[in-house]
């Protein structure tokens, strides 16, 4: 039983089918399903979402093997009746918007989709063995059984204070697991938790039970791994409700990504398991589980995988599967993309084994009868045939001529090392200053298309870094218009590492990446392996921009917050203010209304003594009027003689006028 119907969304999940083992369903970094046969080792079904850009496939998760009708048939006989074949036919896809796709394998077509139930992500998916139950567990902390025959939800409860990462059910469909980082046994007829573990300190991304036994005699195991984490553990079942820490524990090299294992049916039954590691190695173990064990088991195999290379690289195994056959495997591994199906014989009396491939030519064969519709046309000997940017091609290309290749090996005579470079753009610098003849050849040095073509042949981190840091617009779009077409992957590689570093770099790189696709889209859609070669890039965009839906969210709600509290204490500085201006305002009003108040009403003694005031202020008048006569008394003799004066001229004037 695979164990990948609680997958991580940092991993691609990849699972295959129960029973038989004939079909593998993976989903890679383009977000399309692909169904490839084991047997035949060829794509059997692809399926593309509706929404496989916004909303990927986060988990997969094949249903319980069942009859299917694939059409009219014919009428079987007797002997045939009871031989009725079993098929695995419906797969479950949970996808990041939070709803979960159920593909028919037989049909090739879309069965029908589960949403209005989750409102994030789905992280994990699980068939019930018997009835048409799905469940189903997302980063909104709930559980969701569904039940397909009517296509809606049957009951949805709450699972935990944080999101829901791994689910399983037990074989007999009684028991429900859970686990974010506390794990949670649920019964599954009332919906309440059986039994709580202490889980792991990081997101569990793995549960799988272990055992076939009832939970009350003391057999009950089940498996467990987490994020981060380098153990797979086991914990126990018990009657005595001990049992909140793990019982066992296998050491690995690496996260856990795929575990599939043979349960055990008694105690005298050994479990087998296969578990599938981040790093791409496989470990093999074999235990007896009958209580606790102190001491960490460690694996009794690993197998390994590389390629065929004078510097061998490692060749990563995406799934293993248990066969019947002890020393048999089900391997895939290389790329999701281009997967590669084997079934190994191997030795488990050795502790490492090491296996080695070619899958390059593997996957240019697969390529070419699966996959590509793209048909090399046969072409003569003597005829030459111009290939579109064929030194960066790295899907083989057949018919290209043997001149080419002649051409190849002259230029590759005649290049140039570095350090032969950098000496004669010394010695061109120091001929110029002496005036030596203009008919030398220098190398052109001041060139950003040239410097960036230079650092890309020879990975110079130097060259690169210089050329990268501009921030000009311009300088970055004629750089790579003026770049040739056998440096366009080259670049692109470059900028998808330099991404997937520090975001101060990532944000330089967003501006290299633009001018690339707005020059060179027509080229890089002439490409067989476009999807190879910008899979890792688009799966990286996706990663890092995953995480600014929920920081938005927060940083609304933080805003949301500090507006509020905010707003709280202006209110309370404004109350404070209008409480002092009005106590302020009413002691001025106070003092006004008994000023007024005096005067309207004079006090008794002012009227008792009024008429003493009146004669006082008479007789000051009196002496004013004398101290103004006696004034005027003084000024008087002038005045009489001007009088006189006047009167003597009347006289005169009157004595004239009689004569």
């Amino acid at each position: 039983m695979a164990a990948d119907g609680g997958s991580s969304s940092l991993q691609l999940p990849c699972v295959f089918s129960p029973k038989s083992r004939q079909y593998l369903a993976l989903c890679a970094q383009d977000g399309r399903l692909r169904i490839w046969n084991t047997d035949s080792k060829t794509l059997h079904q692809e399926y593309v979402p509706s929404a496989h850009l916004s909303a990927t496939c986060t988990c997969i998760a094949w249903g319980p093997c069942r009859t299917v009708k694939e059409g009219p048939q014919r009428k079987k006989r007797k002997s045939e009746a009871g031989q009725v074949e079993e098929k695995a036919d419906l797969l479950a896809m949970g996808t990041a918007a939070g709803s979960v796709l159920i593909y028919s394998a037989v049909k090739g077509a879309l069965h029908c989709t589960l949403d209005g139930g989750h409102t994030g992500g789905v992280n994990c998916v699980q068939w019930h063995p018997e009835d048409s139950l799905l469940y189903s567990g997302s980063d909104d902390t709930n559980i969701i059984e569904w039940d397909l025959q009517t296509g809606k939800s049957r009951s949805k409860w709450k699972a935990d204070r944080a999101e829901v990462t791994s689910l399983c059910v037990s074989p007999d469909g009684k028991l429900l697991l859970s686990a974010g980082q506390v794990i949670k046994m649920w019964d599954l007829d009332t919906k309440e938790v059986y039994r709580m573990f202490t889980g792991h300190s990081t997101a569990v991304t793995t549960l799988c039970f272990a055992t076939t036994r009832p939970p009350d005699s003391n057999g009950l195991y089940f498996l467990s791994g987490a994020a981060h984490d380098r153990l797979v553990s086991v914990w126990q079942v018990r009657e005595d409700r001990k049992d909140k820490n793990s019982v066992v524990s296998f050491t690995l090299t690496d996260t856990p990504q795929h575990i599939d294992l043979v349960t055990s049916n008694s105690k005298e039954e050994a479990v087998r398991m296969a578990v599938v590691c981040k790093d791409g190695q496989l470990h093999l173990f074999e235990h007896f589980l009958n209580g606790p064990c102190k001491k960490p088991l460690s694996p009794s195999c690993t197998v390994q995988m590389s390629d065929t290379k004078d510097s061998p690289m490692p060749i990563p195994l995406l799934a293993a599967a248990l066969t019947a056959d002890t020393r048999t495997l089900l391997l895939a591994y290389g790329n999701h993309l281009q997967p590669v199906m084997e079934r190994v014989e191997i030795n488990t009396a050795e502790r490492h084994i090491c296996l080695t491939r070619d899958v390059q030519t593997s996957l240019s064969l697969s390529m070419e009868t699966t996959v590509s519709k793209v048909k090399t046309p046969i072409v003569n000997i003597k005829s030459r045939v111009l290939v579109p940017g064929l030194p960066g091609h790295q899907a083989p290309v057949k018919g290209a001529s043997q001149a080419s290749e002649k051409r190849k090996k002259d230029t590759d005579t005649k290049e140039l090392s570095i350090a032969e470079r950098l000496g004669e753009i010394d010695l061109s610098t120091v001929s110029a200053e002496k005036g030596a003849p203009k008919g030398t050849s220098s190398l052109q040095t001041d060139n950003f298309a040239v410097l960036l073509v230079q650092g890309l042949e020879s990975s110079d981190a130097n060259i690169l870094n210089k050329v990268f840091q501009t921030r000009k617009e311009m300088v970055i779009k004629k750089t790579v218009a003026r770049l040739p077409l056998s440096a366009v992957l080259p670049l692109v590689e470059e900028i998808t590492k330099r991404l997937q570093g520090h975001p101060f770099s990532a944000l330089l790189m967003v501006r290299w990446l633009k001018a690339v696709l707005m020059h060179h889209t027509s080229y890089l859609a002439s490409l067989p392996d476009l999807v190879t070669q910008l899979g890792v890039l688009y799966h990286m965009i996706e990663s890092r921009v995953k995480m600014f839906h929920k920081l938005t969210k927060l940083h609304g709600k933080l805003y949301l917050l500090t507006t509020q509290v905010a707003a709280g204490d202006s209110s309370n500085t404004l109350t404070d203010v209008d409480h002092t201006a009005k106590l302020v305002y009413e002691e001025e009003s106070s003092d006004e209304d008994e000023a007024s108040g005096d005067e309207a009403l004079p006090d008794q003694d002012d009227s008792d003594n009024w008429e003493e005031e009146e004669a006082m202020e008479e007789k000051m008048e009196e002496d004013k009027e004398e101290k103004v006569e006696e004034e005027e008394d003084d000024e008087d003799p002038d005045r009489t003689d001007s009088k006189a004066n006047g009167e003597d001229d009347m006289d005169h004037e009157n004595e004239s006028e009689e004569e």
